[in-house]
């Protein structure tokens, strides 16, 4: 099929790329003039395992195309996908629909066909609704507007999109519907599950279940919370919790508060949808709440392990990303950290796989190291904030010259009976500590 894929961000590119690796002719459409040479040139402005070969591979055979031409890609496109941001409104919960709705009006200016129109972006229920009134204003007709949101994670977006649990397609024309199981036969042929329904209740499936999964991970981190006063290793409660099929154990692993570009964003667009049709979302509500004082207890707690005297201490981050296997450090646990401990006139050190960080430039003594050994060389505090594998087996009394170096370990990488063990004054999340 011939798609039309506009903004090349994290949703756009991913897609675009795994379409064009399924046989599709697939022409990637951004604005950004630099961006698109560069990923002409095959350099990909995000950070995901994998993607920089699928982008060479589907550019070398003509399938993958980049370019800032909108009218004349969607002119040569069956199947327009709108893959761009819709972040929260500055300082409110709503969704800033601007980006989709440009693009609207940019395809209604342009297309000189029918097409089938799809928001891939997150967007709120009834914007659907809205795209359609601008083109009965615009008296174009034979459009069809269809909801297909995506369910990509950072860091195996590309194992996502090839191995989907489902595939969730909304429209309120049901021939639509097998022109999009045609377009997916490749996925679904291989168990994803092709779910159709009306287009609102696909706008609502991508926040509920973003929703859902954000209140999984703020309620163990809760429970953690607890295990560390009572005693009890929060893993035991993870393993016995998951272990009923009805809950089951992922999102169910202690540690910082969410983040990324999703979770943090689409909590709020559901306060807000609700909001909207007068209806209170008070569990999501408190979801986003305990989710913002998780990042001031972890921040606070360092003052308990090292205590209030953190002038001149020597201070090492192992990865400052929201998680492993990407660059994107919206909403983590790291910029709450470590702007607190420049302030405080400690010495932070932090090494980063994805490479530096230009936010943290602007802190005093914040450096960005190459490896893992002078980062922790003469450190007082090492803080595991990023479970990037290569941190998972240091030999910390090895690297360390520091004899009283302590750890606190946010993603409980290692076994504090092992810590113990080697001496070593060790701090995880939610489980018994070594003092």
């Amino acid at each position: 099929m011939r798609l039309c894929v506009i903004g090349t961000g994290y949703v756009g590119l991913v897609s675009g790329t795994c379409f064009a690796d399924l046989g599709n002719i697939v022409q990637c459409v951004d604005k950004d003039i630099n961006k698109v040479n560069n990923l002409i040139k095959g350099k990909s402005p995000i950070y995901e395992p994998g993607l920089d070969e699928v982008i060479k591979k589907n550019f070398n055979a003509g399938r993958l195309i980049f370019t800032t031409d909108t009218s004349k890609a969607v002119n040569n496109s069956d199947i327009i996908f709108i893959c761009v941001g819709t972040p929260n409104k500055k300082n409110s919960q709503s969704v800033d629909l601007s980006h989709v709705f440009k693009v609207v009006k940019e395809v209604i200016q342009c297309a000189k066909s029918k097409k089938i129109l799809i928001t891939k972006s997150t967007v709120p229920v009834g914007t659907g609704d809205q795209i359609e009134l601008m083109f009965r204003k615009s008296k174009k007709k034979g459009f069809s507007i269809v909801s297909n949101p995506e369910f990509l994670r950072e860091g195996e977006a590309i194992r996502d999109f090839r191995y989907p649990d489902r595939v969730v397609i909304g429209s309120d024309n049901k021939k639509v519907f097998s022109i999009m199981k045609d377009l997916y036969q490749p996925l679904t042929n291989k168990g994803a599950k092709f779910f159709t329904t009306t287009r609102r209740a696909a706008e609502l499936i991508k926040y509920a279940s973003n929703a859902f999964l954000a209140t999984k991970i703020t309620f163990i981190n809760e429970l953690a919370n607890l295990c560390e006063k009572s005693n009890i290793n929060i893993e035991d409660i993870s393993l016995g919790m998951g272990s009923d099929l009805r809950i089951g154990s992922r999102f169910l692993r202690a540690g910082p508060a969410y983040g990324g570009s999703c979770f943090p964003k689409d909590t709020k667009g559901l306060v807000s949808t609700g909001e909207k049709f007068k209806t209170n979302l008070s569990l999501v509500k408190s979801v986003i709440k305990s989710n913002q004082n998780r990042k001031k207890l972890l921040v606070k707690r360092i003052d308990k392990i090292i205590g209030k005297k953190i002038k001149d201490k020597k201070i090492a981050f192992l990865g400052v990303t929201f998680k492993p296997n990407t660059d994107d450090m919206r909403d983590s646990t790291s910029l709450s950290m470590i702007p607190y401990l420049s302030k405080k006139g400690a010495k932070v050190s932090y090494y980063e796989p994805s490479g530096k960080k230009n936010h943290f430039s602007r802190f005093k003594n914040c450096v960005f190291v190459n490896n893992i050994k002078d980062a922790c060389i003469n450190a007082d505090l090492v803080i595991l904030h990023t479970e990037w594998d290569e941190f998972k087996s240091i030999d910390f009394k090895k690297i360390i010259k520091n004899n009283h170096f302590r750890i606190y370990d946010l993603r409980n990488l290692y076994n504090f009976n092992e810590m113990l063990n080697k001496k070593i004054k060790y701090y995880s999340i939610g489980r018994p500590n070594i003092n």
